[in-house]
């Protein structure tokens, strides 16, 4: 099998769509029950996982681990999915494993047993971080928690559970109760859990699963640093009698870096693992996480961000306000059709102009439509619809402002490649 056609069997199981549960892949796990014999950082929340995953695995290895990392989504190689020391697995190893696979795969079938691309890249990712012997996997959930794939996991070292906040509301709940109870669905008894900052409901919420489970409970806004500094060069800041630096961007990833912090306090004290502020300090210098407030270019500045839900934009916008208020400043957009397009309020007032262009994606809302819909939200902003994102980001060159891009990682995952060149 090639690299090619092991791609196209695994964007074959897409028309499956995303369907809540865990029996079916359980019955996936069943033919290699090792792949969950292993130590897990388990990562729930609704903003922030890509960023607390990737810098718990470099912190990780820095500390002399082999760290296995499965994240989703990717945003420019489909390998990014499933990492081993912060390497994407080699197009070889990926498609050897689908191979292995595709006969368990039709016999499940056979059985009317049907798995979601998601479920098979969780038991496949799962599979080759056994193969490889990894002292710990740094997991991020999918989708919610509770009936995540993923949460098939029995007892991790640590529940990570980022900031919660009103996303996929038709699957995981209309309230910030509900969808944190889904969040916290990946808590287990016997381990122990690290939050980010969190609304009060939800806060609560995570503070009586914690209590319910017996495990002691990390607080992210407890973590002591000093004298933190953000710029558009990362945070800067002291811990534990050391300088340290974090190359990502915005008030959002200091709250993710005290998450984040707060997770190894947990690792060291709960579980002894020697991680040094030497460690950290290192692990965080070489943290790399694309589309997330992502400084591509100086001048003019163009900044990534896959921001698609209210929280994320309200921090996105937060982050533009910090580092370009002062600036003409073009906004490049595209979105999913079930996004919370409400979320742009937050964006209201900061953009010069706006280009609403397309995604490559069956659910992506057409550039016109999200258009019409911006119009409501950018009321004194110039609106003008550009429907191939390439074509949009030299239009937007051309205009000699800032530029902005934001809306969905799908979008980010397809713009970042020709602008980094």
């Amino acid at each position: 099998m090639t690299y090619q056609e092991a791609l196209k069997y695994i964007h074959s199981l897409d028309r499956f769509g995303s369907r809540p549960g865990l029996d079916r892949v359980q019955k996936l796990f069943n033919a290699v029950p090792e792949a969950l014999d292993q130590k897990f950082v388990h990562i729930a929340g609704t903003n922030g996982k890509g960023s607390v995953s990737s810098m718990l695995s470099y912190v990780l290895h820095e500390a002399g681990y082999k760290v296995g990392l499965f994240i989703s989504p990717y945003i420019v190689n489909f390998r990014e999915r499933i990492q081993i020391n912060n390497e994407m697995i080699s197009q070889e190893e990926l498609s050897e494993t689908v191979e292995y696979f595709q006969p368990i795969m039709h016999r499940l079938a056979a059985q009317d047993v049907i798995i979601t691309e998601f479920e098979f890249l969780t038991v496949l990712g799962f599979y080759i971080f056994k193969k490889h012997h990894c002292d710990i996997v740094v997991c991020e959930v999918g989708m919610g928690g509770l009936l995540d794939s993923t949460n098939l996991i029995r007892k991790p070292l640590c529940s990570v559970i980022t900031r919660i906040a009103l996303d996929h509301t038709e699957i995981l709940g209309d309230t910030i109760e509900k969808i944190a109870m889904q969040k916290c669905g990946i808590i287990k008894r016997g381990s122990c859990v690290a939050t980010a900052a969190q609304d009060q409901a939800a806060m609560q919420v995570i503070r009586d699963t914690a209590e319910a489970m017996g495990d002691p409970l990390y607080y992210g806004e407890s973590v002591t640093v000093h004298d933190m500094r953000l710029s558009l060069d990362g945070i800067r800041f002291r811990y534990q009698g050391a300088d340290m630096q974090l190359p990502l961007i915005g008030e959002h990833q200091a709250e993710n870096l005290r998450c984040t912090l707060a997770a190894i306090e947990s690792l060291r004290e709960q579980h002894r693992l020697p991680i040094t502020a030497g460690h950290i300090a290192s692990g965080l210098l070489k943290t790399r996480h694309p589309a997330r407030f992502e400084k591509l270019n100086d001048d003019p500045l163009v900044i990534l961000d896959g921001a698609h839900n209210p929280n994320g934009l309200a921090a996105f916008a937060n982050a533009v306000r910090t580092y370009a208020d002062d600036s003409p400043k073009t906004l490049i957009i595209g979105m999913l059709s079930d996004k919370d397009i409400h979320g742009l309020t937050a964006l209201r007032g900061l953009f010069t102009r706006v280009i609403a262009t397309n995604i490559a994606n069956p659910r992506a809302m057409a550039a016109g439509i999200l258009a019409e819909k911006l119009s409501e939200y950018f009321d004194d902003t110039d609106i003008e619809v550009v429907p191939e994102p390439r074509a949009a980001y030299h239009k937007a060159l051309t205009y000699g402002d800032d530029i902005f891009i934001c809306g969905s990682l799908y979008l980010a995952s397809e713009i970042r490649p020709f602008i980094i060149g």
